[in-house]
């Protein structure tokens, strides 16, 4: 029986838990159904650098992987090989990037990344005929098909404890503390980290805010004794008035939005790529080993053009083309909104707005 052949990439930004990825599918595919797996250094690059930087992944080469952040075979969010960038300009490289794929013997390839990777996956596979399984990866768990991806529960261990440390300056010196987290679209971090670090305040892309209903939660909370107050601001937060100035940073803007209104002294911590350092926490360790043997497994059942998913407790997979989709935005009707609301926390909505669920 020819022995199995099989590629390997990460694409898009870096998330803790992507080590461990690779980790699982070289110690399950090499270590025990004895194939054979190339990793391709950054991205999909690698098969088109000259010379290419290809490497056997072999069990030597896993070693020490489970805990360790950022992805031993690098990554780019600027490899689309459908639109690559060169010295003459934008052109189309993919088919020489199948022919690469080929040209070395692969059966087909694992592919690691968020939505934009996994939507040039889909798009290699039905133009080209490469097979493709994907894993998805993004700390903004904002890709579709899937319940969490590893790396989510990382960045938001990160932005709690951020909370916890402003926590205590803020009230040492009776502060408005603001922490900025990603989310360009998605507040799913925000939300998280929000509930599980006490925040007073959340700000998500999904329910553009009134800036008075944050002032009434400050102005009250001093009513009652408590002099400072805490809020998380997602990167993609905006005001719902259009009107409203805007200065570099969500964060910013709402900071200056409150001091237009009330009296108060506000701070604005950026977490930025903090969120996204480091290694990975437990549970993205598991989760990340759960999908790497899951993929393997995909494979051997010839399952290509199938990306693995969490439903539930369960490990599943979906047609690439539903992880393809749009971001995976908080849904208002989301469980969580309510405990958010139910413990206290403002969120923001305009007076009078219907709270939609967003789909």
């Amino acid at each position: 029986m020819k022995r199995r052949k099989i590629g390997i990439l990460t694409g898009g930004g870096d998330a803790p838990g992507l080590n461990a990825v690779i980790r699982a599918v070289v110690k399950y595919a090499v270590g025990q159904l004895g194939w054979e797996v190339i990793g391709s250094e950054d991205a999909f690059n690698g098969f088109l650098d000259d010379p290419q930087r290809l490497r056997p992944m072999t069990l030597p080469s896993c070693q020490g992987l489970l805990h360790r952040g950022g992805t031993i075979l690098g990554t780019t969010n600027h490899g689309d090989p459908f639109a690559f960038a060169t010295r003459d300009g934008i052109r189309d490289r993919s088919a020489e990037l199948a022919a690469a794929i080929r040209r070395e013997g692969l059966e087909g390839l694992v592919v690691i990344g968020g939505d934009g990777t996994q939507r040039i996956a889909a798009r290699l596979m039905r133009e080209h005929g490469v097979p493709v399984v994907g894993v998805p990866k993004t700390i903004d768990n904002d890709i579709a098909a899937t319940d969490f991806t590893f790396g989510f529960w990382s960045a938001v261990e990160v932005a709690t404890e951020a909370l916890d440390r402003l926590h205590t300056t803020a009230e040492s010196h009776d502060r408005v503390m603001l922490l900025e987290v990603m989310g360009r679209t998605a507040g799913w971090i925000a939300l998280y980290a929000g509930v599980a670090g006490g925040a007073d305040c959340i700000a998500l892309p999904e329910l553009p805010y009134d800036p008075a209903r944050f002032c009434d939660k400050i102005l009250e909370r001093r009513a009652r004794g408590r002099l400072f107050t805490l809020i998380v601001v997602a990167e993609g937060a905006a005001p719902a008035d259009p009107d409203e100035p805007r200065e570099r940073g969500a964060a910013a803007t709402l900071a200056a939005a409150l001091a237009r209104r009330v009296d108060v002294e506000t701070r604005v911590t950026v977490l930025g790529h903090l969120q996204r350092g480091g290694g990975p926490i437990p549970i993205d360790r598991v989760l990340a080993t759960r999908f790497g043997v899951k993929a393997v497994e995909l494979i051997a059942d010839d399952r290509w053009g199938e990306m693995v998913c969490l439903r539930g407790q369960d490990i599943d997979a979906v047609p690439l083309s539903q992880a393809a989709g749009p971001p995976r935005e908080v849904d208002l009707a989301h469980p969580m909104i309510a405990a958010a609301r139910a413990v206290g926390i403002e969120l923001g909505a305009a007076r009078g707005r219907r709270h939609v669920a967003l789909g």
